[in-house]
């Protein structure tokens, strides 16, 4: 009970920040724009020439379920990637910065505790932004396109290819997509959140984690290092794609998820020894 206490005012407290929230406006106007891509520009006609060609109907599979999975896939690791980054590198170098910890630390609670906290806290808002995403983009595509049709999934990248055409199946696979890429980004939070217990500005915890991240998807493009795929941290992010398969290959979601929960407690130890071994005092 005492740990839902501080993680409820944890919570408070990075909620109450005005960057909290500048993820939030920036992806209600990038699905606007989207959508409005989609619904008036060529964005339509590439998607009619996708399905078509794929032998199934416009009208069925130009849904909003489609837009909303086009919308996620389309900006959650990219445009996303950047707040997670800016909000998990800022939770504890920003209070250090403030000086906030000193009187923090005051207080009879262990460090390792404090991070615990930190982190939770981290981790719920990574998971709600990415519901925030879906709710907010699927309001919006209804509201462009109808709330009924199918569901068109083309990922060439995972190889993964997929079509519902009952609503319901197509809106249980969007829910279980969007709970994937919530656990899978909470490792891009789990590697600003290192940087941030370092002693370094919250601003270079964020860009080192941009860094990371991008020369990683950068190497993952080149030819020759295909084999090595799964090796890459932005590969292993993107098996939520997995979920939309009919037959859902439960040993690659585990096997990979496994490996990104390896990273976040491997992130989470090396910051907590690099906090713990910080002097606060002087």
């Amino acid at each position: 009970m005492m740990f839902l206490r501080q993680l409820r005012g944890e919570l408070r407290k990075l909620f109450a920040r005005p960057r909290t929230y500048i993820g939030y406006a920036a992806f209600v106007l990038m699905e606007l724009l989207i959508l409005l891509v989609y619904r008036l520009g060529g964005g339509q006609r590439y998607m009619r020439e996708l399905i078509e060609r794929n032998g199934y109907t416009f009208e069925t599979y130009f849904s909003s379920l489609t837009l909303t999975f086009t919308v996620m896939i389309l900006s959650m690791v990219t445009l996303g990637s950047i707040f997670f980054a800016l909000v998990a590198g800022d939770i504890v170098a920003k209070e250090n910065e403030d000086g906030n910890l000193r009187l923090v630390l005051a207080r009879p609670i262990s460090r390792l505790r404090l991070l615990l906290v930190k982190y939770a806290a981290v981790a719920v808002y990574t998971f709600s932004f990415v519901f925030f995403v879906g709710v907010t983009g699927y309001l919006m595509a209804v509201a462009a396109v109808g709330w009924d049709g199918g569901l068109f999934v083309a990922e060439p990248k995972m190889k993964v290819f997929a079509v519902y055409a009952d609503w319901g199946a197509g809106f249980a696979r969007l829910v279980a997509g969007a709970a994937g890429i919530g656990l899978s980004m909470i490792t891009l939070s789990s590697l600003a959140f290192m940087f941030s217990c370092f002693r370094i500005k919250p601003a270079a915890a964020t860009i080192l984690t941009l860094a990371i991240l991008f020369v990683d998807m950068i190497l993952q493009g080149f030819p020759f290092f295909r084999p090595y795929e799964p090796w890459f941290v932005t590969w292993r992010m993107s098996c939520w794609v997995y979920l939309f398969e009919y037959d859902i290959s439960w040993p690659k979601i585990i096997e990979a998820y496994a490996f990104l929960l390896g990273l976040n407690a491997t992130f989470f130890t090396i910051g907590a020894f690099s906090f713990g071994t910080r002097d606060f005092k002087t």
